[in-house]
């Protein structure tokens, strides 16, 4: 599941968590105007100009979005899981990784379709693939970093769940990895409702009144979550270029030499806050001298390893599974770094 279905229902379900967010970004601006006036008034500033600047992109992420939510775009989902086991797993990983879909939640999702017998291969793709973009973060990553930033991370996505899906359909021969599931763990949920019991999708939103209804709710809650992001993204950008020494950020990560791009990888797991707030984070990086290809790879691997598509595999997996998650993240995203490097270079 895309990181910013999940991140929505979190903002729709608990006000308190949106309220905490907001209430953070003006402790920030009340701190900076106590200590350091002229730096707040400059971080007030560039927030401004930077929500400007993103906005046409802002408003097309949430459109989508919406639209994805209104039209039933996730009933989609099923189709990624039928046929030859091969045939799903390039399926799953380019659904997985360029399709927005709305559920309940990934962990029913991803356990009604090991329950249901799809085979853990296309399954890992899906897993994989999904949380590092989706046509709304496409659009945010091209209106932030660049279009060809923007099809490299989607490139980044599909190649990442196709390289899981397919090493493990080469181990599944491997009697450990047999059984994924926790015990306990079975088919319910709405999630699994949408693999069981697909419905086609209704694109013409604008004629049905719910849809238009589910398009306008949507995309409000769309907009809020971005924007609380994006605000707390540029907050931070701000005091990275005022405080963080740009010899530092050349010194670590300013080559796309493998040893850069494994540093940026690495570090992109523990330093990752959200995929939308770390584009604008990535951007200051870049300012500051971080090479493209440790760039890229520290967003596919902050996007593989947040935590809801992280905790969501390990909920649902037994650790040797949730240990080959993690190995094909670092492997994936690492060769995601390497490539957009060299591809930046020519």
């Amino acid at each position: 599941m895309s990181e910013l279905v999940l991140g929505i229902r979190r903002a729709g379900g608990a006000m308190s968590a949106v309220q905490r967010v907001w209430l953070f970004n003006g402790a920030v601006l009340l701190v900076l105007a106590a200590l350091a006036p002229d730096q707040a008034r400059e971080t007030a500033r560039f927030t401004l100009v930077s929500l400007a600047d993103v906005a046409p992109w802002l408003v097309l992420s949430v459109g989508l979005a919406a639209y994805a939510a209104a039209s039933g775009a996730d009933n989609l989902i099923a189709k990624a899981f039928q046929g030859r086991q091969a045939v799903m797993i390039v399926s799953a990983a380019l659904f997985g990784g360029l399709s927005p879909f709305c559920s309940c939640g990934v962990v029913p999702l991803i356990a009604a379709l090991l329950a249901m017998g799809v085979p853990l291969a296309p399954v890992m793709a899906f897993w994989l693939a999904s949380p590092v973009v989706d046509p709304a973060m496409f659009a945010l990553t091209a209106g932030t970093l660049g279009f060809d930033f923007a099809v490299g991370k989607a490139a980044a996505a599909v190649g990442i769940g196709l390289l899981g899906g397919f090493g493990t359909l080469a181990l599944s021969r491997q009697q450990w990895l047999a059984d994924p599931l926790r015990p306990g763990i079975g088919n319910g949920g709405c999630g699994g409702v949408r693999v069981r019991d697909p419905k086609p999708p209704v694109w013409r939103v604008w004629a049905n009144p719910a849809r238009r209804t589910k398009f306008a709710r949507e995309g409000a809650k769309t907009a809020l979550f971005l924007l609380k992001w994006l605000t707390l993204a540029f907050i931070l950008e701000s005091l990275m270029i005022a405080y963080v020494p740009s010899g530092w950020v050349t010194g670590v990560v300013g080559g796309d030499g493998p040893v850069s791009v494994a540093l940026a990888t690495l570090v992109g797991v523990p330093l990752y806050l959200n995929g939308y707030a770390a584009l604008p984070v990535v951007s200051g990086f870049m300012e500051q001298g971080m090479a493209p290809g440790a760039a890229m790879a520290f967003l596919v691997a902050g996007g593989v390893s947040c935590i809801p598509a992280a905790v969501a595999v390990w909920a649902l997996a037994k650790p040797r599974v949730f240990a080959l998650y993690l190995g094909f993240a670092f492997v994936g995203s690492l060769m995601a770094g390497l490539l957009f490097g060299a591809a930046m270079r020519l």
